[in-house]
């Protein structure tokens, strides 16, 4: 087979298995579970295959036309080069590893078919807009990838945090896709076509008419997609799905789409200054402030959430810096460590029996509870501060390098004031992600307290794919830094000597404040009141889930989710390095910086108000309106109606009368009286 049937069956054979899924789930049921890890499987082996075939050398372009539309034409189009090869392999390991890691986490979960359907599909969207050679057919897997999203993340929509954030999720995003779509459309109209080989080409030979205007609207939709700033508050509250959809939209799709796009249409950007520098001032400020937020969250997944949030904007800063090869290295060490955190926290949800790190560190000895969890959760934050040898040290320093090249004056891609921002932004944010990760691995794995419950060993499904995961967290970014640059544009992904000091040593300072802190916080932990650790009554549980081993995991994660209560009685004054660090911005950071309550002010709020007047007018107005010209007729009709008696002697008594009438006004006018 050659290369372009190869990437054909790539996104085709899990968009196969997630119709087979929904059609045979409920006639078949024993098929629902090699229907959702197969088609993953065959289409990471595929992936491997298309990314050896290609090899870093020329793209590999095939297009057909897909419908004449009279002007702009859609083709079904496949451009992939070394960025688009690699993605794919990502997105597709991790929709493996999620597959096979939900197999046993929603062992029992009566919905299981439909959600291993809708992550197939998922993953189909997401590789579709990865080979997608075409921007249209490319806009169909980004919102088929919106539409899933709302699904997976409302899973649990007994609840109303699951089915609240399922709705802001949509409604956030979509607000960034209109425009996205309006600058789709005017990119199209200007290079005479949604080919991106075409638009890169009118691009370089100055074809874009409005290229600020253009990438600005652009912008609004990557930062709906990859929940930047402002258009981040949806992620966070999306950890109210389950755990392994959340890996898979913070690791290999959905937030990564964005980002995927801007480095795939880079050109398009450096083509307008101002933009560059609009992409550095939303990649600075949604660094350094989810990295705030991250420092001060109780929710293990609100933690990683915040994270990833932060990890984004390193990657769209080294866009904002012309390097969208050291922004594509990040998004792959990103994905595998990244993974790695959110199904170890669900691994250590189903131990403890809450997503609370405040009730976390009044337990001890879950590390022994949960040993894989432990080992390999801690090598992904290791990789997550950017501790070397771990492989996001080395994709961090790309980022952090690049930075640096633009500020000094030794490139021109980007503005240089953009690669300050960038830069100065990186490494505050390189401190704070080391304190939040020490953070959660004091507070999750060295409590003291009552003994964490004991339910055995997690399903092998789960914690293999841990170890899988945990190879590439390690290894990748020090094997890849050497050989990544012939697959993207030649340019050195080393670290620099300046930034890789500059940046270790301030995460080094950061692990050691935050230490620091929790050992001062630990001597008052024991003289503030606490309830009980967990937030609910294992014994409550349905089935009793988490009595055995082979419990469902997702049954606990939905009854710590539907029941999370803080460990203590008064979370405001809980013992917290975090609040200590943070000092008076502690409870503004824990709430995101009330951004929430900004937006419900300026367009929630404003919107009701407005709904409600339309409701009064259309009620008191306009049916007003239509009742009363409704009634007139009906008045008249009744008063015509009285003279329709049905008596014969009637209406020859009325003709007469009328006749008599008539003739006098006509002898009148005849007489000219």
């Amino acid at each position: 087979m050659t290369t372009t049937h190869l990437a054909v069956l790539v996104p085709l054979l899990p968009f196969l298995g997630a119709v087979a899924g929904l059609l045979l789930g409920r006639t078949a049921p024993g098929l629902v579970r090699p229907l959702a890890v197969l088609p993953a499987l065959a289409a990471l082996v595929l992936a491997a295959l298309v990314a050896v075939r290609q090899g870093g050398g020329p793209a590999v372009d095939a297009h057909t036309l897909l419908t004449p539309t009279g002007s702009v034409p859609i083709e079904l189009a496949l451009h992939i080069d070394g960025f688009a090869a690699l993605v794919a392999v990502l997105v597709a390991l991790v929709a493996t590893c999620v597959q096979i890691y939900s197999t046993g986490y929603l062992r029992d979960d009566p919905r299981y078919p439909s959600y291993a359907a809708l992550v197939s599909l998922f993953t189909s969207a997401m590789l579709l807009v990865v080979y997608s050679g075409d921007l249209i057919v490319l806009l169909v897997g980004w919102e088929v990838m919106g539409i899933c999203s709302y699904f997976l993340v409302g899973h649990y929509w007994e609840t109303p945090e699951a089915r609240a954030a399922s709705l802001k999720a949509f409604l956030v995003t979509k607000l960034g896709d209109v425009p996205f779509l309006i600058g789709l459309f005017a990119l199209g109209t200007d290079a005479g076509s949604f080919r991106v080989t075409r638009v890169l080409d009118a691009v370089a030979s100055g074809g874009l008419h409005h290229p600020t205007l253009v990438a600005l609207l652009l912008l609004a939709g990557v930062a709906g997609k990859s929940a930047q700033f402002p258009l981040h508050t949806w992620l966070p509250d999306a950890m109210a799905g389950p755990t392994p959809v959340s890996a898979l939209i913070h690791a290999a799709t959905m937030v990564a789409a964005g980002v995927y796009f801007v480095a795939r249409l880079l050109p398009v950007f450096e083509a307008s200054r101002a933009a560059m520098v609009v992409l550095a001032v939303m990649a600075a400020v949604t660094m350094a402030g989810s990295a705030l937020a991250a420092l001060a969250q109780d929710d293990i997944k609100r933690v990683l959430a915040y994270s990833t949030i932060g990890q984004l904007g390193y990657m769209t800063g080294a866009l904002a810096v012309g390097d969208r090869g050291a922004a594509v290295f990040h998004l792959l060490s990103h994905g595998a460590f990244k993974a790695l955190l959110f199904l170890a926290a669900g691994v250590i949800i189903h131990a403890a029996g809450t997503n609370s790190l405040a009730a976390m560190s009044r337990m001890s000895h879950l590390r022994d509870r949960v040993p894989d969890a432990f080992w390999t959760m801690t090598v992904a934050l290791l990789a997550l501060a950017a501790i070397p040898p771990f492989s996001g040290f080395f994709s961090k320093e790309s980022v952090l390098g690049a930075a640096e090249h633009v500020a000094t004056g030794h490139t021109d891609h980007a503005p240089g004031a953009a690669g300050w921002i960038v830069l100065v932004a990186g490494l505050v944010t390189a401190l704070l992600t080391a304190a939040y990760a020490t953070r959660l691995w004091l507070l999750a794995f060295h409590g003291r307290g009552a003994e964490a419950p004991d339910h055995g060993r997690q399903p092998a499904q789960m914690t293999v794919v841990l170890w899988v995961l945990a190879v590439p967290s390690l290894a990748f970014g020090g094997l890849a830094f050497r050989l990544l640059p012939g697959w993207f544009d030649g340019r050195d992904l080393a670290p620099t000597p300046l930034t890789s000091i500059l940046g270790t040593g301030l995460a080094v300072v950061g692990g050691l404040l935050l230490y620091g802190a929790w050992q001062r916080t630990r001597a008052l932990a024991a003289r503030v009141p606490a309830g009980p650790a967990p937030s609910f009554a294992w014994e409550h549980l349905k089935g009793e889930a988490a009595a055995h081993p082979e419990g469902d995991a997702s049954l606990v994660e939905a009854h710590a989710l539907a029941d999370h209560e803080p460990a203590y009685r008064d979370l405001a004054h809980a013992p917290d390095p975090g609040r200590l660090l943070l000092g008076p911005l502690y409870r503004h950071a824990a709430d995101g910086f009330h951004l929430d309550a900004v937006y419900g002010a300026l367009f929630v709020r404003p919107v009701q108000a407005a709904a409600s007047l339309v409701r009064f007018l259309d009620s008191a107005v306009v049916d007003t309106y239509v009742g009363v010209a409704a009634a007139l007729p009906r008045l008249l009709g009744s008063a015509v109606r009285r003279a329709q008696t049905g008596n014969v002697q009637t209406y020859v008594s009325a003709l007469l009368a009328g006749t008599v009438v008539l003739t006098v006004a006509v002898l009148l006018v005849a007489t000219g009286a």
